[in-house]
């Protein structure tokens, strides 16, 4: 049984006494993507911290792009909604890693292959080494982003 799924149930069966609702919404959101990825598949399974953690970091990208996409739209209410729920989802998440430690992860695994300016051809194997890394603790595009400029 998954701790972070337990927690998730225990946070919403205190969010919904303390009368939360965005915080009780958000968390009954959460639960149900992670009940969606268990049946995914061939056969029901039980998700692991880890796989929890995935679908986490998932809602909180799709709540991220979302609150940009409102506020491109003119609709500053759904996208305040959005920001509401992205910070609910962040108390789950780990510590997200800054700009300046992405580049340090990167360039370490640079340095590991060799592959300074060996250009975009490097970059599946520099990721490979990276994505591990940084996995739920940083956002795959900046850190793809990071692995191009330094490959040049």
């Amino acid at each position: 049984m998954s701790t972070l799924k337990d927690r998730l149930r225990a946070d919403l069966t205190t969010a919904i006494k303390a009368r939360d609702e965005i915080r009780s919404s958000t968390l009954r959101m959460v639960l149900t993507a992670v009940t969606n990825a268990e049946v995914a598949g061939k056969a029901a399974k039980e998700l692991t911290d880890d796989e929890v953690l995935t679908v986490l970091s998932s809602e909180a990208k799709k709540r991220r792009e979302a609150a940009v996409a409102f506020e491109e739209g003119n609709r500053p209410e759904q996208a305040a909604k959005e920001r509401a729920e992205t910070a609910v989802l962040q108390d789950y998440l780990p510590q997200q890693l800054s700009v300046e430690e992405i580049a340090d992860v990167v360039t370490a695994a640079v340095e590991k292959i060799g592959a300074a300016g060996a250009g975009p051809k490097a970059m599946g194997q520099v990721m490979g080494i990276v994505t591990p890394q940084v996995k739920g603790r940083a956002d795959g595009a900046a850190v793809a982003a990071e692995v191009r400029r330094q490959l040049g």
